[in-house]
């Protein structure tokens, strides 16, 4: 499998972006796939999270309410649509895929397997 992000920006504080992660390769419905986050000088940050089925979902506590992921197996496609952006928001965001799930929490950075290159996000005014 690889990924490919799009969708990211430049976009006003309070504005909305919807990011896309498309998946090559028959098995995507196979993986977890996530969301993490990346500004230079920091580590990346888990965004958030949905099952294979897209039954399940986890969401970083500083951005629930915010965004919401979802998931197109038939599209290949992970979606993150991303509400009332702010400043602190603009970051490089990365898609990813896992084999593994945890029952009460995100499966952590290390454990995602593929990795897409990328998309920017810059929110400003």
């Amino acid at each position: 499998v690889q990924l490919v992000e799009s969708g990211g920006g430049l976009v006003q504080p309070g504005g909305s972006l919807r990011l896309s992660c498309e998946a090559s390769g028959r098995s995507f419905s196979g993986y977890v796939m996530g969301w993490f986050r990346q500004t230079p000088g920091k580590e990346r940050e888990f965004v958030a999270q949905i099952s294979w089925s897209g039954d399940y979902t986890y969401y970083a506590d500083s951005l629930k309410g915010r965004v919401t992921i979802s998931r197109d197996n038939t599209e290949n496609t992970v979606y993150l649509q991303m509400n009332s952006l702010q400043f602190e928001d603009t970051a490089v965001y990365y898609c990813g895929a896992s084999r593994k799930w945890r029952m009460s929490t995100y499966t952590p950075l290390d454990e995602y397997e593929i990795w897409g290159q990328g998309t920017q996000v810059t929110v400003s005014s």
